[in-house]
């Protein structure tokens, strides 16, 4: 005899009203400069106004957007100076643990193997956010091994604004996802050889674009 199934219960609504309104300024699909209002969002989740307007704080205090009481919540841009701070973050965190990663172990390498492969998928599909998940996840698996647990809670702590920074610099240089794929082969062949230092050149190199791009945009 078989058992009733249960039901799947659903995360509560303002969980859900997070979810999508984030994963959406994520992807762009709420880009920089978009006013959201209570009742649209509402609507779009299938929820009352409370869960929104919990939501809605939550995501204000994570620097996403900025609430206009009666009008509602602006998606913030993303801004030079928020990317020059996490290229500064970034240079610090993997410079220092791509050197601590070498000489590599095996599984390491399979790994940056496997996601260097998946980012090449992502890219012929044309998914821009899920190229920068992938590009991300390269990355954060280096950090990870470099064995340093505080470095590690501070770079996942970047995760959001890496990712949607992505999307939005693959938006305005196309050119650079290719470029990226070239520069993980490039590091990755490094790890592979056991050379730290060129790794960490390899690092420099491939933040260092962004840095440039910065300078060039508030010029």
């Amino acid at each position: 005899m078989r058992m009733p199934t249960a039901p799947v219960r659903q995360p509560p609504a303002a969980e859900r009203v997070y979810a999508h309104i984030k994963q959406a300024v994520l992807d762009r699909r709420y880009e920089g400069g978009t006013l959201l209002t209570e009742g649209e969002l509402a609507e779009a989740v299938g929820v009352s106004r409370t869960p929104v307007r919990e939501a809605l704080l939550k995501l204000e205090m994570e620097g996403l957007l900025r609430l206009y009481p009666k009008k509602g919540a602006l998606v913030l841009a993303v801004s030079a100076q928020e990317i020059a701070d996490v290229v500064e973050t970034r240079l610090l965190v993997e410079e220092f643990t791509v050197r601590r990663a070498v000489p590599a172990p095996p599984r390491l390498i399979r790994r940056l193997e496997e996601l260097l492969d998946e980012h090449r998928r992502c890219a012929e599909s044309g998914d821009l956010a899920e190229v920068a998940a992938t590009d991300r996840c390269f990355h954060a698996e280096i950090v990870r091994h470099a064995g340093n647990e505080i470095l590690s809670r501070l770079y996942d702590q970047l995760r959001d604004r890496q990712l949607r920074m992505g999307v939005a610099v693959m938006h305005s240089h196309p050119d650079r996802v290719a470029k990226n794929i070239a520069e993980h082969a490039e590091l990755l062949d490094a790890i592979r050889a056991g050379d730290a230092e060129r790794a960490a050149a390899c690092v420099r190199r491939h933040l260092g674009w962004v840095k440039v791009l910065v300078r060039g945009e508030e010029g």
